[in-house]
């Protein structure tokens, strides 16, 4: 082995002397290689031309709203009763205070760190937390709730957010453009555009039903998230969707902004709404009252029953009554009335138009609260 050693030694050291002096010379070759030129087969537009002006007004809008709209995200710890609580601990072994969370979209309607959502969003949250447009984030509590309405308003500490300006909801037409923001599914600051499908629609959540149907794609998540018209004014707060698979269909319900107009202040104030009370249980009018009292329609709300006792009873309303206007304006619905009298302050003297068998007269109401419970004096 060692003589083997010494002789392949020896050679390298022949060959390295051979290389160095030039009588033996190596060459290396690089491998071959064949050029590939990439032509593209593609026509290049430009990313930087102007849009068309009826494009960009969508763009310059979703600049300006984006930052008055905020992510809202709840979580609510799950109280155990004695037997529901006793099955899952023995067959998932859930910890002691389980928590539940839910996402939802709000928009800034101060400088000072007031927010609004739906109250369906907010609920019963133990915890609060709102997320601005810059990714930080604040701790808020809930400043009053109407759930009648579906509204929330929350309040954080914060000063010169951008205020989301508010628009005339009563003032937008079926047909016009509007454009949604908010959090579906998580997602933040998602847009989405569309037109009014519809306004004054009554969907059974409530007695205040009085939304405005899109067709912007509105999904969970957006619940509590803006509804802004073209100029950028609030018209609608998103609240619900038509849906069998949960997921958008393209008909989406938003609360109008002149109703929230009713109720924000009230709840700023007072942390609850309070609201003008009548005491009649009104339905549709009938063709056999428009025929019995001469109506030029089926405009206004025929007084199904009288509560005793009742701001109505005491006018000398009666069942069979067609109320068809509220201090000189015409209703067009029971729905309608019903609106315009729980926004009306208790106190509040209002002139009815009322249509009876003998004729049309004023009858002057002096409405009361409206309770959550009737008191025996109502009765």
């Amino acid at each position: 082995m060692r003589r083997l050693a010494l002789v392949v030694l020896i050679a390298a050291a022949v060959v390295a002397g051979l290389v160095s002096t030039g009588v033996v010379s190596v060459q290396v070759r690089a491998p071959r290689f064949t050029r590939v030129e990439a032509t593209p087969f593609w026509q290049d537009s430009r990313t930087d031309a102007p849009l068309p002006p009826a494009l960009t007004v969508w763009v310059e809008l979703a600049k300006v709203v984006r930052p008055s709209v905020v992510n809202v995200s709840t979580t609510q710890r799950i109280r155990r009763s004695p037997r529901g609580d006793e099955f899952f601990r023995r067959f998932f072994e859930l910890p002691e205070g389980r928590a539940r969370q839910s996402l939802g979209s709000g928009f800034i309607v101060s400088p000072d760190g007031y927010v609004v959502t739906n109250n369906h969003v907010v609920g019963e949250a133990d915890e609060i937390v709102v997320r601005l447009a810059d990714q930080s984030e604040y701790r808020a509590r809930v400043v009053g709730t109407d759930p009648k309405t579906d509204i929330a308003l929350l309040k954080i500490d914060a000063r010169g957010l951008p205020p989301l300006p508010f628009g005339d909801s009563d003032q937008i037409d079926v047909g016009a453009p509007v454009m949604a923001i908010g959090n579906p599914f998580g997602l933040e600051q998602t847009v989405t555009t569309g037109i009014v499908s519809a306004k004054e629609r009554y969907i059974g959540s409530g007695p205040y039903d009085d939304f405005i149907q899109t067709d912007a794609s509105v999904n969970p998540g957006n619940s509590g998230g803006p509804l802004v018209d073209a100029h950028g004014g609030l018209i609608g707060i998103n609240t619900a969707i038509f849906s069998e698979t949960g997921g958008s269909v393209g008909i989406g319900f938003a609360i109008p902004v002149n109703l929230a107009k009713q109720v924000l202040p009230q709840l700023k104030e007072r942390g609850s709404v309070t609201r003008g009370y009548l005491g009649v249980a009104v339905g549709p009018v009938t063709p056999d009252a428009v025929r019995e009292l001469r109506l030029p329609g089926r405009r206004g709300a025929l007084v199904a029953d009288v509560v005793p006792r009742s701001p109505a009873a005491a006018a000398g309303l009666r069942p069979g009554d067609v109320i068809v206007a509220l201090e000189d304006r015409e209703l067009q619905t029971p729905i309608d009335l019903t609106r315009r009298i729980a926004g009306t302050p208790p106190g509040t003297s209002v002139s009815l138009g009322v249509a009876r068998a003998d004729g049309r007269r004023t009858v002057k109401v002096t409405l009361s609260e409206l309770r959550e419970r009737p008191q025996p004096q109502d009765r």
